[in-house]
């Protein structure tokens, strides 16, 4: 198949909301006035972001998945994406089933595919997004304030527990957590209705890619302060509460959450949980923001617990 005819059959769909789609030099959009527009890449290659094995539906979901999760983080409203696929050959059946996995997941947020580019080379995925919040309103990394609650979304470790047991690096014989985990790993969730109904209330966010404590520290940095967490609040699947310990990394620092990291003022607490129940997502409050620099994981008795590593690093 050439490019254009694998372009026009799989990927180019109609964009009510642009100017212009798919199948022009470059799309055209009008954004809302009022709004403030947001714009986040993130790019996945094979054997680094995912194996090599992965089910290509799977892989579409979250080629988008983890790029949406950004928008998430900062209260914004999905709009439009581009797409730009590296393939190393055009094997129509593989195609057909990654874009049902974009394509699905897209069709869930009201996300138009606008545009892209598609080339022959080691399979490479980059997605551009496209989102919007009003104006002055979003959610950013440099509002912690001293007084804040720190809370997390959803449940942490269990991405990074399917990777460790499919690199051999942990034991896990609990056949139904393992699905679980590979689901979560392979599907993950972006909290857009979360994120967008949080705009009143949260002063900092980000979304949890790299682990919870690294995505945590860019929040800390930005801000100027100083974050505790308890390790005893880390929400995880019931099935790991008796393995904490032992995967306590996975739960602070595994990465591959994809939830959400934020902060907001500890006389909110009401208006945060009512905000989580009305989109049906679970929130922790896990911690708070103090004076000072950078973030500790805190154990019952109040002391430091160590971790080898805060989160993923790509050069690391």
């Amino acid at each position: 198949m050439k490019e254009f005819e694998l372009i026009g059959r799989y990927f180019k769909r109609p964009a009510p909301s642009a100017l212009l789609g798919v199948g022009d030099d470059a799309a055209i959009v009008r954004p809302t006035p009022g709004c403030d527009m947001h714009m986040s890449v993130d790019m996945l290659v094979e054997g680094r972001h995912f194996f090599a094995d992965v089910a290509p539906r799977a892989l579409g979901h979250k080629t988008l998945a983890v790029n949406l999760s950004d928008l998430a983080a900062m209260g914004a409203r999905a709009r439009w994406a581009l797409l730009s696929i590296a393939l190393p050959q055009a094997d129509e059946a593989w195609v057909a089933e990654f874009a049902a996995g974009f394509h699905a997941l897209a069709a869930e947020h009201g996300v138009e595919l606008i545009g892209g580019d598609t080339t022959c080379g080691p399979l490479t995925l980059s997605v551009t997004v496209l989102g919007e919040t009003p104006a002055g309103q979003a959610l950013r990394r440099d509002a912690a304030r001293v007084g804040d609650d720190v809370w997390v979304s959803g449940e942490l470790g269990l991405g990074a527990l399917a990777v460790r047991r499919r690199l051999g690096w942990l034991e896990v014989d609990d056949a139904a957590l393992l699905q679980t985990a590979q689901r979560k790993l392979e599907y993950p969730e972006p909290r857009l209705a979360l994120g967008s109904l949080l705009l009143p209330f949260a002063h900092a966010a980000a979304d949890v890619s790299d682990g919870l404590m690294a995505d945590l520290g860019h929040i800390l940095a930005a801000s100027g302060v100083a974050g505790e967490v308890w390790a005893g609040s880390l929400p995880s699947d019931p099935r790991l509460e008796a393995l904490r310990p032992r995967y306590l990394d996975c739960l602070a620092a595994g990465g591959d959450d994809y939830e959400l990291v934020f902060t907001a003022p500890a006389d909110l607490r009401q208006q945060v949980e009512a905000a989580a129940a009305q989109c049906a997502c679970r929130v922790s409050r896990i911690g708070r923001i103090v004076a000072g620099q950078g973030g500790r994981l805190l154990d019952a008795a109040g002391d430091t617990i160590p971790l080898k590593k805060e989160g993923y690093d790509h050069f690391g």
